[in-house]
């Protein structure tokens, strides 16, 4: 399988979770501004994981586009990633109508195993690509690949002193990755140059 196809497929899956997402956000039955207030939380859950699943998209995309050859191991760990990220409109849509602790803490817990799940992913790539692909000098020490497990971690029982802690250090680590990330696109970028120096020797 071609790593087109792997990417096609779940660009698909992406497609339908924000489509779902987007459909239990419901419109208010009174035509006035006062009917949106109870929505607010709804509303404010939805944009939350419709950011993390954007980050998601995008970095999914940069890494399976320097992705030469897509085996087994791969093909599952791409599943498991998306069964994860197939449960973001449940727990949205939890925590949106009902924040409090359970809910709150329960969106961490499918936030910390989408992030287990993608590190899952990027090794069975670079286990694929080798140490000197391209993805492995982009990924380098992963510092914000190893900080944002850990807050979703802290953000569980954060969830059950007050919600409000959970909710910002959610947020928190969707504004990490908001900051464009341009590692592949760096090593890209050098390994492009060093494919062209042995043609400017030779000539």
């Amino acid at each position: 399988m071609t790593a087109r196809r792997l990417e096609a497929f779940s660009d698909g899956v992406f497609a339908i979770i924000i489509t779902i997402m987007v459909l239990e956000v419901r419109a208010p039955e009174e035509p006035t501004l006062a009917a949106l207030v109870p929505l607010r939380p709804v509303f404010l859950s939805y944009v939350l994981s419709f950011v993390n699943l954007g980050i998601y998209w995008t970095n999914h995309h940069h890494m399976i586009h320097v992705t030469s050859r897509v085996d087994g191991a791969i093909l599952w760990a791409n599943l498991h990633l998306l069964f994860w990220l197939s449960l973001f409109p449940f727990v949205t849509a939890w925590m949106g109508q009902h924040f409090e602790a359970v809910p709150a803490a329960i969106y961490g817990v499918v936030m910390v195993m989408a992030a287990i799940a993608y590190v899952i992913l990027q090794r069975a790539i670079l286990a694929q690509e080798g140490p000197g692909s391209v993805l492995a000098a982009a990924v380098g020490r992963d510092v914000k690949g190893k900080i944002s497990p850990l807050l979703y971690v802290l953000a569980i029982p954060g969830a059950f002193v007050n919600p409000v802690i959970a909710g910002a250090l959610y947020v928190t680590v969707a504004l990490i990755w908001l900051v464009p990330d341009r590692r592949i696109q760096r090593a890209l970028d050098a390994s492009d140059r060093n494919d062209r120096l042995p043609s400017k020797r030779s000539s």
